[in-house]
């Protein structure tokens, strides 16, 4: 009978409760991953010790053969799993199982719908380990010792998946963790040796390291019971280190649920061995869905790093930049040392290339799936865009394939998708067009509605639009693509170059030589609110529109400053104006200045709102308005 010490009763954090519920309500229908589950966390636990003991060999005292075991008794209804990995100490037990210590999970919870199948691919996002046990128990057991404790100080951690577990200080001989599942009434099935065995060939083949299960034999002569002999159920090599030709499709969808810990198959994968001046092996993955910690940079992230077979580091970010945070992996080195570190790996010049060769494999990866899948690269850029939209500022070397991978809204495009790529948007592009032109904004209804693209549905010219918060950002620094160069249709004195005949040039010359005396007037009643008044080139149907200086910022980025309580930089807007328009030949026939004055600053705050700003001064605005209704109602 095992003593136990120093128990108590200890609640489990609110977001665990909400999970378990939603484990065991949501994850009927493929009950079996529980296994692949805590088969990953025991693999992860000895390849933790594997690592810990290169500085410290002691800690593999009392057994060097690593191993995973899984066992059952029909009889008692269990199943239990036993690793001799690095184990847990008490303070470990209560933090890995009675917490979620994982950034994203305040989002997480907020995303849950209550519906059942929606919230189990929330699940496949957000990874749930050890907890995916009470899918199948109605009681779990954790025995438990972190190797280099003495064993007085194991741990014996039980619940039954409520609102609250016990835990105590036990003895324990062996370093690692034993689990017990208590099965649930009508989960006997699991409580057998050939349903066991091929979940693990299904799940867990390429668990590099032995997972043996008990094979009966027959009982010796005057014993009443057989003995008990293991043996080894799966392949037990490193996925990775094996020919490509030799691993199946859904070796490669397994493994990437181990390492991403990912109830979902990945979108691709590349795997490839380097040889020559370098040798490495690697294996990467494009995730279906995007974790909720996507949007926090200083999230963790990165590859698993393995040095000759030997696991080194969980995330090793050191490998890929970060704008391709979210790809999954592994990559094994034979030119790092053993004993390398996070601060190593960002200074050795070995890394600089890996991370290079990586990178590019990457992008090809992604170049790859958007030509022969498309279908599926539009739900990749739905999940993961507005991160590969950083690259170009981050990785100058690779701009010009990054920007083949980016995908916009058009003019032409579907109602408000981002599907058109800036090679299919300039194989459309007009005759004698040379430029790519877009536009930003706050909203997509914003951009498509705005005055500044009258002129180019006049003449039927595609623009891009653009209303993510990071695109202007994006524009900054993505000048030109195929020779071509982007120019922001909103911004300093538009010039349509060959797209304009010269019968347009110069009747728009004439017609801005006759507005000179109400180019003037406007400035006098317009004052400091503009840094210039001209007669627009771009409007068809409006009477007025603000344009932005060549050198100032965009509405997106200053909002993004002043969020972030940034100084922003003065500027004042372009007012430009369309002489054709009703609006405008009335002001320009107007006798009265003050009359005159009033218009002028309604038609500016009218451009200012069409282009998505607000107004300095809304009630100036409104009483204008109001008087010039009251004048017209008399």
């Amino acid at each position: 009978m095992t003593v136990e010490t120093q128990k108590e009763t200890l609640g489990f954090q609110t977001e665990v409760k909400q999970l378990l519920h939603l484990m065991i309500h949501s994850l009927y229908s493929n009950k079996e991953i529980f296994l692949r589950e805590l088969i990953s966390n025991a693999s992860d636990a000895v390849d933790k010790l594997r690592f810990e003991a290169l500085s410290k060999p002691e800690l593999l005292e009392g057994g060097a053969e690593l191993k995973i075991r899984v066992s059952f008794d029909k009889d008692a209804k269990t199943v239990t799993l036993e690793d001799n990995g690095i184990g847990m100490s008490r303070e470990d037990a209560i933090t890995h199982l009675g917490t979620i210590a994982k950034s994203g999970t305040a989002d997480f919870m907020k995303n849950l719908s209550g519906d059942q199948k929606k919230d189990s691919h929330l699940i496949g996002q957000f990874g749930v380990g050890f907890y995916s046990a009470f899918i199948v128990a109605d009681k779990v057991e954790v025995f438990s010792r972190r190797a280099g404790l003495a064993a007085s100080e194991g741990v014996h951690w039980s619940s039954q998946g409520e609102g609250e577990f016990e835990i105590a200080t036990i003895d324990k001989a062996d370093r690692g963790t034993r689990i017990v599942l208590h099965l649930k009434s009508g989960e006997d099935e699991f409580a057998d040796g050939w349903r066991l065995r091929n979940i693990i060939k299904k799940y867990s083949d390429h668990i590099a390291l032995p997972i043996e299960l008990p094979k009966e034999v027959t009982a010796a002569e005057g014993e009443d019971t057989p003995a008990v002999e293991w043996e080894t159920v799966n392949r037990a090599s490193a996925l990775w280190t094996r020919p490509r030709t030799e691993v199946k499709d859904e070796e490669y969808q397994e493994f990437y649920k181990h390492i991403a810990h990912d109830f979902e198959n990945p979108l691709a994968w590349s795997h490839n061995k380097v040889e020559g001046k370098l040798e490495y092996s690697s294996l990467l993955y494009v995730p279906a869905r995007a974790p909720f910690d996507l949007y926090q940079r200083e999230a963790p992230k990165g590859l698993k790093l393995y040095v000759q077979r030997v696991f080194v580091m969980d995330q090793a970010e050191s490998f890929l930049p970060l704008y391709l945070r979210f790809i999954k992996g592994v990559v094994d080195s034979n030119d790092l040392s053993l004993n390398v570190s996070r601060e190593i790996l960002q200074k050795d010049p070995i890394i600089d290339s890996m991370k290079s060769a990586l990178t590019k494999r990457v992008l090809d990866m992604l170049e790859k799936l958007a030509k022969n899948e498309p279908e599926q690269y539009k739900g990749f850029w739905k999940n993961f865009g507005q991160v590969m939209k950083e690259g170009p500022a981050e990785d100058f070397a690779n701009k010009e394939k990054i920007a083949g991978l980016l995908r916009f809204a058009s003019t032409q495009g579907e109602e408000g998708e981002q599907v058109v790529s800036l090679a299919e948007y300039l194989a459309r592009a007009k005759e004698g067009q040379d430029k790519i032109y877009y536009l930003t904004g706050e909203t997509y209804a914003q951009v498509k509605n705005s005055p500044h693209l009258e002129v180019f549905r006049k003449k039927g010219i595609e623009v891009l639009l653009l209303t993510d918060r990071i695109d202007e950002w994006l524009m900054s620094y993505l000048s030109e693509f195929d020779g071509k160069s982007f120019v922001d249709v909103a911004r300093g004195d538009l010039d349509l170059g060959n797209l304009d005949s010269e019968e347009d040039k110069k009747v728009a010359e004439e017609v801005a030589k006759s507005k000179e005396g109400l180019v003037e007037r406007l400035k006098a009643a317009l004052g400091d609110s503009v840094a210039q008044v001209r007669v627009s080139h771009r409007l068809t149907d409006s009477p007025a529109i603000l344009a932005i200086g060549e050198q100032d910022l965009g509405l997106q980025m200053r909002q993004i400053l002043e969020a972030s309580g940034q100084k922003v930089p003065d500027s004042k807007p372009i007012f430009e104006f369309n002489p054709a328009h009703p609006l405008i030949e009335k002001l320009d026939s107007e006798q009265s200045e003050e009359r005159f004055g009033d218009l002028s600053h309604i038609l500016f705050d009218q451009a200012a709102l069409a282009a998505g700003d607000s107004l300095k001064d809304p009630a100036a605005y409104v009483r204008r308005l109001n008087k010039l209704l009251v004048e017209l109602s008399v």
